[in-house]
C-alpha cells in the first residue's frame, strides 16, 4: 500500500538542502586590465607562464577512457567510447573519430543555450583535427571512436580548445587505443610586442591576434597550427616556438597522469 502524502510520479528532492555557493570575484576580473595600456606587463602572471594544470584520469567508470583537465577556470571533462562498427553501409579501410562538444549553461558570463550552437561544432572541429594524426585509424577498419567533451567552465575559448585537446588525448591513452603519441596544445596572444601564453578571456581582447598549436612532443611532430587576427609573420614564428617549448612540460604532466593512474590500478 502506498505511504500517505507520497506521490510516486513526481521526482522528489532531497531531505535536506544547502545554500548555494556563488563567486564574487568577477567584477575583480573585469577591473584586473581596467585602465591598462599597452606596452605594459601582464597581471599576475610573466608572459611566458601558464596557468597550474590539474589533470585526472578515468573518473567516468562507464567510458573506456575518460579525463578532467582544470586550469584554473577552465574545466573540461570528457570521455571516450569505443572503437565501435560504424553504423555506415559504407566501407571504410580507416576509422573515424566522432567529436562532440557540449558548453554547460553556466560555463561562461552570459548563459548559453542548452543547443549546440556554431561555437560547439568549431570547437569540435579544432579538437578533431588536433588529434586525429596521432591515432591509428588504420587499424580499425569500419569503426568509430565516440569522444563527448563537457565543457563546465570556459575562460579564453583559445585555450579551452587547448585544454580539450590535452583531455582528449588523454582520454583516448586511457582508453588503450593505439597511437602514435601524445597530442598537446598550447595558446599564445600577441599583445603588443609580447606574446602571451594560455590567455585568459580577459587578456584575449587585449590581443590583436591568437596562434593555437598542437603537437606531439614525443615525435617532434605538429599536428595543428591556427592563426586567427592580426599576427606578423616574426611574432607567429615566435609564438609558435614559445608553445612548442610550453607543449613539452604539458606532455610530462599527461604522462605523470597516465603513469600515476596505471600504478593505482595495478595496486
Amino acid at each position: 500500500m502506498a505511504q500517505g502524502g507520497f506521490d510516486r510520479r513526481r521526482v522528489h528532492g532531497p531531505n535536506e538542502s544547502f545554500q548555494p555557493i556563488f563567486d564574487d570575484d568577477y567584477e575583480e576580473r573585469g577591473a584586473l586590465y581596467k585602465g591598462w595600456q599597452l606596452g605594459q606587463t601582464r597581471r599576475k602572471r610573466r608572459a611566458e607562464d601558464i596557468r597550474p594544470i590539474f589533470l585526472n584520469t578515468g573518473f567516468i567508470k562507464q567510458a573506456n577512457g575518460s579525463a578532467y583537465i582544470e586550469t584554473e577556470r577552465t574545466k573540461i571533462a570528457c570521455a571516450v567510447y569505443g572503437p565501435r562498427q560504424s553504423k555506415s553501409s559504407a566501407y571504410h579501410e580507416a576509422g573515424r573519430l566522432s567529436v562532440e562538444v557540449k558548453f554547460a549553461p553556466f560555463s561562461s558570463l552570459v548563459r548559453r543555450a542548452p543547443i549546440r550552437d556554431a561555437e560547439d561544432r568549431s570547437v569540435a572541429n579544432l579538437v578533431q583535427q588536433a588529434i586525429a594524426p596521432s591515432v591509428r585509424l588504420d587499424l580499425l577498419p569500419k569503426s568509430v571512436i565516440d569522444i563527448f567533451i563537457t565543457v563546465i567552465e570556459c575562460d579564453g575559448i583559445e585555450s579551452c580548445v587547448a585544454a580539450a585537446t590535452v583531455a582528449t588525448s588523454t582520454s583516448l591513452a586511457k582508453a588503450g587505443i593505439e597511437m602514435f603519441g601524445l597530442v598537446v596544445s598550447c595558446a599564445g596572444a600577441v599583445v603588443g610586442d609580447d606574446v602571451w601564453l594560455d590567455p585568459t578571456e580577459e587578456e584575449t581582447q587585449l590581443a590583436s591576434g591568437m596562434l593555437l598549436c598542437a603537437c606531439m612532443p614525443a615525435l617532434g611532430t605538429t599536428t595543428s597550427v591556427r592563426q586567427t587576427g592580426r599576427v606578423f609573420p616574426a611574432k607567429a614564428f615566435q609564438s609558435l616556438q614559445l608553445c612548442q617549448e610550453r607543449c613539452v612540460e604539458i606532455h610530462h604532466i599527461v604522462a605523470q597522469a597516465l603513469h600515476e593512474d596505471e600504478n593505482e590500478s595495478n595496486s
